[in-house]
């Protein structure tokens, strides 16, 4: 016979639903925030997909730095897609009541979508390394293999660490059910737990620890490397390292902004900062990634800007063509 939960007690009722009271009453101004929403997410999706279908039907775009992109450009509508619908709809409504089941995918997602950004910008920086320290050697060092280690890595261990994660929190039994927040986390339902959560504490800065420390330290190794090599290379490789390397810098260093700012309000009571802020700060993390990185790729880096310049004219071609019959 299988013994009881660990995490609840004989006689606990799991929580059906979660309240999210971060959200305030924004009368008239409602449908202003819901359109601009509405237009960041189509910014969003179309940017992002805009940008994956360029990579992927241009074979001179079939780089292995082009197939992180890609899988960046996925991750963002990965993480956008359980975010922004999500508020579109709970901003017109009064009452601000999830599921149980929704409130833990919705977790899931959020964290897998954190992972994968981490492990990928760390693949990338390692593909630059690789690039700008042994160019000659690039091709036998960056074989298929690797690539698809590398991309298909951070996916596994994401969905791995969040199905660990979701099936410890949702074991527990909880005293309450209200998150101070307008999406569910994780950390605010565990510290509604009726007992002690030592197990899932642990778990959960190793983990992060894991995410963050892990990455940072191959990021910090490779550009090492990198500004070493350029110190003494002529003008051009520090130019080419520049252009390849900045857009990338430029993301790490606004998820990680974004990705402080939510553990930090996570962890510590911040009430006392304006209702505002923590819900600006708090959406920062996933709102503003989402439509960063498609931006900065596709302006900096010149193989992507000239194919999406050759397609945009070839439809205005087209388009004048049909007109003018």
């Amino acid at each position: 016979m299988r013994g009881p939960s660990p995490f609840r007690r004989h006689n606990s009722t799991p929580v059906a639903s979660f309240v999210l009271s971060a959200y305030s009453h924004p009368g008239s101004l409602r449908w202003l925030f819901f359109c601009v929403l509405l237009t960041l997410y189509a910014l969003i999706v179309f940017s992002n997909l805009l940008l994956i279908l360029v990579i992927a039907l241009n074979r001179s775009l079939h780089e292995p730095m082009y197939v992180f992109l890609c899988s960046l450009f996925l991750n963002e509508l990965y993480g956008s897609a359980v975010l922004f619908p999500f508020l579109l709809v709970h901003i017109l409504q009064d009452t601000h009541i999830v599921p149980a089941p929704f409130c833990f995918f919705q977790i899931y997602v959020i964290h897998g979508y954190a992972t994968v950004e981490f492990f990928t910008l760390a693949s990338m920086s390692y593909d630059r390394y690789v690039a700008i320290c042994h160019p000659l050697h690039y091709k036998s060092l960056m074989s298929r293999k690797k690539i698809a280690a590398l991309v298909l890595f951070p996916w596994m261990y994401a969905l791995l660490r969040s199905g660990v994660l979701i099936s410890l929190s949702s074991s527990l039994e909880l005293c309450g059910n209200v998150i101070d927040k307008v999406y569910c986390d994780n950390y605010p339902i565990v510290r509604q737990a009726c007992y002690d959560t030592s197990i899932i504490n642990i778990y959960g800065i190793v983990g992060t620890f894991n995410v963050i420390v892990f990455p940072f330290v191959t990021i910090l190794y490779t550009y090492g490397r990198i500004l070493r090599v350029c110190r003494s290379a002529p003008g051009q490789t520090w130019h080419r390292a520049v252009h390849t390397c900045g857009p990338h810098l430029a993301s790490l260093l606004n998820f990680t902004v974004a990705s402080f700012f939510e553990v930090l309000q996570g962890r510590f009571n911040m009430s006392y900062l304006p209702n505002a802020l923590r819900i600006l700060l708090s959406l920062y993390f996933l709102l503003c990634q989402p439509l960063f990185n498609p931006l900065i790729y596709g302006l900096v880096l010149t193989k992507i800007r000239l194919v999406c310049k050759h397609l945009l004219f070839r439809y205005v071609q087209k388009g004048l063509r049909l007109s003018s019959k």
